[in-house]
């Protein structure tokens, strides 16, 4: 191939992702602005509480305890080898609450909730109703993006604290029933080295990885293309979007924490 065929390709890819991170940008200030200003809607906001929220616990609930478990075999076994067995609570707790809750959790919403708010809004694109509000005088940045938005950035780190505990909870089974430690001391040990910056952390993801859920969810049905193929598109194109993304934000908000 031509060098120059071949930068030519270079720039226009790059470009076109820089165009697209300039749009998604622009999408979410105005989604923030359209948060704080009114008329709100009360209705679309506590439906989308409990989408968000209340229907994504089973599934949180079952990633946690799962991974809790497998988690502290896996620390257990590479700690045998080293005579460290006894750093298993220590581990567990640190790892669920600092990495694995959260990403987990964050991942595990972007399956559930970022397709379906994508494939609701593109819907709705498809068949005009988004026209039909806009006729009717109402904003759909208000009515269909900053209630769900709003709603993530609330109820998800919810969902992570519950998760890390609930996962803290499966280590702590696994533990005491098969490996055969003493239930009062994992406690004890779990809970000295926990910190307060751990929690905090752990929450903050929660809250960063729900917002972006949320917004690819939304940003991808708002951009929705025509018919039955441009639903099936925006919808893969927000899963993976919000996964690389709350992947990416990990990296950046765990080396802020590590600062500290």
């Amino acid at each position: 191939m031509n060098p120059i065929t071949a930068l030519g390709m270079i720039g226009r890819t790059s470009l076109g992702r820089l165009a697209a991170l300039g749009r998604i940008t622009r999408f979410a200030a105005s989604t923030f602005s359209h948060m704080l200003r009114p008329p709100f809607y009360p209705r679309e906001f506590a439906n989308a509480l409990l989408q968000v929220g209340w229907l994504s616990l089973p599934v949180v609930a079952l990633t946690a305890i799962f991974t809790g478990g497998a988690l502290a075999l896996q620390i257990y076994a590479g700690g045998a080898r080293f005579n460290a067995e006894a750093v298993v609570p220590q581990i567990v707790a640190i790892g669920m609450v600092r990495e694995l809750g959260p990403v987990l959790v964050g991942l595990m919403i972007a399956a559930r909730v970022t397709s379906s708010i994508a494939a609701e809004i593109a819907t709705m694109k498809v068949t005009e109703q988004i026209d039909a509000l806009v006729t009717l005088s109402t904003n759909p940045m208000k009515y269909l993006v900053a209630p769900r938005v709003l709603a993530a950035l609330i109820t998800v780190p919810v969902l992570v604290g519950v998760g890390d505990i609930i996962g803290i909870m499966g280590g702590y089974v696994v533990a005491t029933e098969t490996l055969e430690f003493n239930a009062a001391a994992y406690l004890k040990n779990t809970v000295d080295f926990l910190e307060l910056r751990d929690i905090v952390s752990s929450l903050v993801k929660g809250a960063a990885f729900g917002t972006i859920a949320a917004l690819m969810g939304c940003y991808y049905g708002m951009q929705s293309g025509r018919g039955a193929q441009g639903v099936g598109r925006a919808t893969k194109g927000s899963v993976e979007a919000a996964a690389v993304l709350i992947l990416a934000a990990n990296f950046v908000l765990t080396g802020v924490f590590f600062s500290l």
